[in-house]
């Protein structure tokens, strides 16, 4: 097949043939390199491999054919130099931050993150050295606020996971640039269909691919994208000695899921808004959040820098806890379960699932609160999901 024009193709077209590497038996699909190791034809080829005379693979802790493919094919969709994928999403923030800091160093990151990013960032950086700082990220002078002289990172989801908020990544960029820190971002939510923090200035971008990449609940992965410089000076290195690897395996099911990815999310997005419509206008429900509609709280800037709504929403119940579990367990189609991006529809209760490591008061201050849903909406037909979200809310 000719890639002559190659830089033309659309997201589409790339996630279905972006990075693939035939061997000599020309296979459709991408082969399973099902491997650890690799041989070589003497002695000084090996010798020549480790020193980076030759190219080629040496272990798959540090690289892998499969794996390789899945991290070329990010690549072309993000538009990005270099990537290398991970264990799991964690693994790719934990990796990603680590890279970046040292012992003295300081990072700055929003209140609302998920639990574990959350941790990484309050509890496990201060452990080494690294200062942290939290703050309300959709608020422009508190990031101000919050640099110093040693800030080097700062880590942001947008939108936020699970209340949904959207962070102006450029403003945030900007501002991090000019103090000489890099800006890492979490685009797990926005997915890259609706999203492309790199074009809005974004140092690097991390995925947890174990929820729409895969989308159908079968693996976990992750995945770190920068450019070619900091990727092979600052991010290998540590990448390769401490081993957070992903799994050949995982990676060719990833493969997979890239390839229906448009079809997926698309279709997800389209059903996300009618159930939020739905909703907002019921009276069961205190508080509606979905990025696609003009009454979110950062519509500008979900318009702005946001390509389409989202497959999430967050939602309160007037009846708080009580009504809120009645609720789910009133479903018939959508499951409970604190996945996300998945091809089934799936609810979770955040304040005792999700962020329950979170006291009450930190909850509170992110608008988590005991009437509090997040609903990930996957591909059933659309009007199985609003019928049954309908009789589910008849309930409460």
């Amino acid at each position: 097949m000719s890639t002559d024009n190659k830089q033309n193709w659309k997201p589409a077209t790339k996630l279905v043939h972006g990075g693939t590497t035939r061997s000599s038996f020309g296979e459709t699909s991408e082969a399973m390199y099902l491997t650890q190791g690799f041989v070589y034809d003497s002695a000084e080829a090996a010798e020549a491999r480790f020193i980076g005379e030759d190219p080629g693979y040496i272990y798959s802790r540090y690289a892998n054919p499969t794996v390789a493919m899945f991290e070329k094919r990010m690549c072309e969709i993000e538009g990005t130099e270099a990537a290398r994928a991970t264990s799991s999403g964690m693994a790719a923030v934990h990796s990603a931050l680590m890279a970046c800091v040292r012992a003295g160093d300081h990072v700055i990151a929003p209140k609302a993150l998920f639990g574990s990013c959350r941790y990484i960032v309050e509890k496990l950086l201060p452990r080494f050295g690294v200062e942290s700082t939290l703050i309300d990220g959709t608020d422009l002078a508190q990031w101000k606020a919050a640099l110093r002289p040693n800030t080097k990172a700062a880590f942001m989801e947008s939108p936020t996971n699970p209340t949904l908020e959207v962070i102006d990544v450029r403003a945030v960029a900007d501002l991090l640039h000019e103090a000489g820190a890099r800006l890492i971002v979490d685009n797990v939510f926005a997915t890259a269909i609706w999203q492309s923090p790199l074009e809005l200035g974004a140092d690097v971008v991390v995925y947890s691919a174990t929820k729409h990449i895969d989308g159908q609940g079968r693996c976990l992965g992750g995945i770190v994208l920068s450019d070619e410089k900091w990727i092979t000076e600052e991010f290998h290195d540590p990448y390769k000695h401490t081993g957070p690897a992903m799994s050949p395996f995982n990676a060719w099911v990833l493969l997979k899921g890239l390839e229906t990815l448009p079809l997926r999310v698309e279709r997800q997005t389209h059903t996300a808004s009618k159930i939020a419509d739905l909703l907002a206008d019921h009276a069961a429900v205190s508080r509606l959040i979905y990025p696609g509609r003009e009454d979110h709280p950062q519509a500008e800037i979900a318009r702005r820098q946001m390509r389409g709504g989202s497959t999430m929403i967050a939602f309160d119940l007037a009846g708080g806890k009580e009504a809120a579990f009645k609720f789910s367990n009133a479903l018939n189609i959508v499951q409970l379960s604190n996945n996300l991006g998945d091809a089934k529809s799936l609810i979770t209760h955040p304040a005792t699932t999700t962020h329950q490591s979170l006291d009450e008061s930190a909850r509170l201050e992110l608008g988590i609160t005991d009437k509090t849903l997040r609903f990930s909406v996957g591909l059933e037909d659309t009007d199985d999901l609003l019928a049954d979200v309908t009789q589910a809310l008849a309930q409460v």
